[in-house]
């Protein structure tokens, strides 16, 4: 008799489907495992051996063979335990088959028979309710796999009460969503004094998600700014926050079972490696760009990041996408994020001051910033010089605008977009439009043209530098309320694109 049961591999954030099979046929008692499993995989036998050692429940005296089908697709993580103890208890009729056909498991077992809480459990939800199945996991993730409701998840704490609940001698209730976890940012930008060059070009950033790239000597609050992003930008839609959330799932970066509404920031150390950055490793992690995806990828010091580091980045900005590429596998990571740097104007960082003269300008400088490529500063939407504010000024000044104050305007230039590109597929912002799209989004009026046209001749745009010009352009204009875009909004657009 063979034995089935449901699971899933993950694949990047998809979660395959597959079969775990069990036979147990006359031969020399053996346990084995096919079916490419890993490491992890193949210690199931022992894992499993032990929970149900606990419960009483001897193996027979026969060979029993766990086949993980499809038998060339890799297997990795502990999560496939539970689907074997499933698979290998119906086999010894201790569980109704009907049960484990109609149900996609996955958990680690303790060697006591307690159910572990596994990573990705919410991908397998959603994969649960594509093949019609109700999903069976440790209870300690069933509060987070419980947010796709087309499914029923039941949340076992031990082998012992999957099989009571399988033989309906204790029927587990389904499992409830976590809560929406809403975190309130303790920077504001009231806290900013001066810079309104910067606060501008900040709001306009988080309005369209442009990216940004902010240069001045150390201590002029570029990373403080960057710090205050996160309060003005709108929450997650539904969408996005169960986009972000499965990413998160799979690195088991999700908390207490809740969803959270807030963009992800992250800001990664310039010593962080490509794997780190963009995925990949052995198990093919996402990166931080995954991570960010929704959100913010704040990058201080960028000269000081890796040349490689830097250049694998230029992909991911134009597609919203990341190829992690291995011998045996090539896995998406969705990485639609905003970028924003901070460098210096040299190595000194005091090039322009002029209280501190730099010795080796403008060598120093150019060599510095050399470091970045020109098809890479070709891809930042808004380059401003950040100066540092002077004590007395520091002093003298009040406080600045609010982010509550800022984040209505973001919102509000948000909706717009929204309206805007429902009809549209894949795009939802003003830095998505492209092509056909763009044009008709972004058309100047006589004076805008003619002043485009000429600082086109002047500072030798490219067409990927002219469309990122009308999209800060279309963005600005809806920051004003304005349907169409004037000469003053593409001026604007150009003041913050500085030549190379």
């Amino acid at each position: 008799m063979i034995s089935r049961a449901h699971t899933v591999s993950f694949q990047g954030v998809e979660a395959c489907p597959v079969e775990v099979q069990c036979a147990v046929s006359p031969g020399l008692p053996a346990f084995s495992i096919v079916g490419l499993p890993d490491k992890a995989v193949s210690e199931a036998r022992d894992r499993v051996r032990s929970a149900l050692a606990v419960m009483s429940i001897a193996l027979p005296s026969k060979r029993i063979t766990i086949n993980l089908s499809p038998a060339d697709l890799p297997k990795e993580g502990s999560h496939f335990d539970l689907p074997i103890a499933v698979a290998l208890l119906t086999a010894l009729e201790i569980l109704p088959p009907e049960a484990a056909e109609e149900t996609l498991s996955l958990g680690e077992l303790s060697l006591d028979g307690t159910l572990v809480a596994i990573t990705g459990a919410l991908p397998a939800a959603l994969a649960a309710a594509e093949q019609d199945r109700s999903l069976l996991c440790p209870k300690g993730s069933s509060a987070e796999a419980a947010w796709v409701e087309a499914t029923p998840v039941i949340g076992a704490a031990s082998l012992t009460e999957v099989i009571r609940h399988f033989t309906g001698k204790g029927v587990i209730a389904p499992a409830t969503a976590g809560e929406v976890i809403e975190t309130a940012s303790d920077k504001d930008l009231c806290d900013v004094k001066g810079q309104q060059v910067a606060r501008r070009a900040l709001e306009i950033a988080a309005a369209g998600r442009h990216h940004l790239l902010m240069s001045g000597p150390p201590g002029a609050g570029k990373s403080m700014l960057a710090a205050r992003l996160s309060s003005i930008l709108p929450p997650l839609t539904p969408q996005e926050a169960l986009e972000t959330s499965m990413i998160h799932s799979i690195c088991g970066l999700i908390e207490a079972g809740g969803v959270s509404r807030s963009r992800p920031y992250r800001a990664p150390h310039h010593t962080a490696s490509m794997a780190a950055i963009v995925g990949g490793g052995r198990r093919a992690q996402p990166g931080e760009i995954s991570l960010a995806h929704n959100g913010v990828l704040f990058l201080d010091e960028l000269p000081e990041f890796a040349r490689a580091v830097l250049e694998t980045l230029r992909q991911p900005l134009e597609t919203g996408d990341v190829m992690v590429a291995r011998a045996n596998a090539h896995i998406r990571y969705p990485s639609r994020f905003m970028l924003v740097a901070a460098a210096n104007p040299c190595r000194c960082g005091y090039m322009s001051d002029p209280a501190r003269a730099c010795s080796r300008a403008p060598a120093c400088g150019a060599d510095y910033m050399g470091r970045i490529s020109g098809p890479m500063m070709d891809r930042f939407d808004l380059r401003i010089d950040v100066e540092p504010v002077p004590f007395a000024d520091l002093e003298r000044s009040r406080p600045g605008e609010c982010s509550a104050s800022v984040a209505e305007r973001v919102a509000r230039a948000r909706a717009v977009q929204a309206e805007r590109y429902a009809a549209c597929d894949g795009a939802t912002v003003n830095a998505d439009a492209e092509g056909r799209v763009l044009e008709d989004v972004a058309e100047l009026d006589t004076d805008g043209r003619a002043l485009m046209l000429q600082a086109s001749d002047c500072f030798g745009l490219s067409a990927r530098g002219y469309h990122r010009v009308l999209r800060v352009a279309r963005t600005i204009a809806d920051l004003d309320g304005d349907a169409g875009i004037a000469r003053d909004h593409v001026a604007e657009a150009l003041s913050y694109r500085m030549p190379q």
